[in-house]
């Protein structure tokens, strides 16, 4: 445990200061939320004097990157019951299983076949687009084995265009585009990238479609963990068995959790309680992949991330409209 000890407390420390930073006026005018505060702050200190330290912190750290994020992907459950997906009904299951699953192909197509651009990334980038965002990213770097710096660009996609897509929506409600609001906040919730910022655009309009938006937007996050496992049996698929399929059990325990918080039998403080602690853990990680994510190697990256990112965004503005637009005559 000794050996762990550096590296946790400097994880822990950036974990603190990007949650103070994120109660803030200005980050809560900028919509900046602390996970993806702890992943910038870290990369600040990685690039800056984590060098000197790195021999003593470098087994805490990983620690962060490995089983504190596994833990709080898992511990994440607890943010989800199964009477959100009732809330919102059928139409919001279909419309993100659609905007999920097309998102997720056409984002490997474009990067994988068109852009050229690394496998890892593309399916980093990719689970972000079309679940949750960072957590997302965060649960399939757990199955992709990437390196963080691949993981810090594909966040960095998510939080550039999933801004933009924060304040395009409202104005894009003001245009009478032809879907109720009740369908507007699922469109918002299908198919902006962060919850964070299904919940900027949403209040934006109104605290009801404010809340159809999020709901909407957890039945995606519901979506993760069978992702995950469906992911992990492609990826071995894919390598021809060259690897083992592994199970991710961190996801399938999500799926667990998430039923027993939708019983009731949990006091509603102590699940709160543990809902906090995920948010801590997943900071610690997202800490860590800052730490450990140098400046050269984004440059390496080059802009073909950027425009994956950006042709990705303009399919789930417009392709989404038509989606949700379908969807909504369907069920009407």
């Amino acid at each position: 445990m000794k050996k762990y000890l550096a590296g946790l407390m400097l994880v822990s420390l950036i974990t603190l200061i990007s949650k103070w930073i994120s109660l803030t006026t200005f980050a809560q005018h900028l919509h900046l939320s602390a996970l993806v505060l702890a992943i910038l702050l870290g990369f600040i200190v990685g690039n800056l004097g984590y060098q000197r330290i790195e021999r003593q912190a470098a087994a805490g750290v990983n620690f962060a990157k490995g089983m504190i994020l596994r833990a709080g992907i898992m511990l994440y459950g607890f943010n989800l019951t199964l009477q959100d997906i009732q809330l919102v009904g059928l139409n919001a299951i279909a419309t993100d299983a659609i905007m999920l699953v097309s998102t997720f192909i056409i984002t490997c197509i474009i990067g994988m076949y068109w852009l050229k651009l690394d496998k890892q990334l593309v399916y980093l980038t990719a689970t972000g687009c079309s679940i949750c965002g960072a957590a997302a990213i965060l649960g399939a770097q757990s199955v992709v084995k990437a390196d963080s710096h691949k993981v810090s660009v594909a966040i960095a996609l998510i939080v550039i265009f999933g801004s933009i897509a924060m304040f395009l929506y409202p104005a894009l409600y003001q245009l009478s585009c032809g879907l109720s609001d009740n369908q507007f906040g699922i469109y918002i919730g299908s198919s902006i990238h962060e919850v964070a910022q299904v919940y900027s655009a949403g209040n934006m309009l109104s605290s009801g479609l404010a809340d159809v938006a999020v709901i909407s937007k957890m039945v995606r996050v519901i979506m993760l963990a069978p992702f995950l496992i469906f992911l992990s049996f492609y990826l071995q698929c894919d390598q021809q068995a060259s690897r083992p399929f592994m199970m991710p059990w961190f996801a399938i325990l999500f799926i667990v959790i998430a039923l027993i918080n939708s019983t009731g039998w949990i006091a509603p403080e102590i699940v709160v309680w543990l809902s906090q602690i995920s948010a801590i853990l997943l900071m610690m990680a997202m800490a860590a992949m800052g730490v450990t994510t140098q400046l050269s190697t984004l440059k390496n990256a080059g802009l073909a991330p950027l425009l994956l990112g950006f042709l990705i965004f303009i399919w789930l503005v417009i392709g989404g409209f038509f989606v949700n637009y379908a969807m909504q005559w369907l069920f009407g």
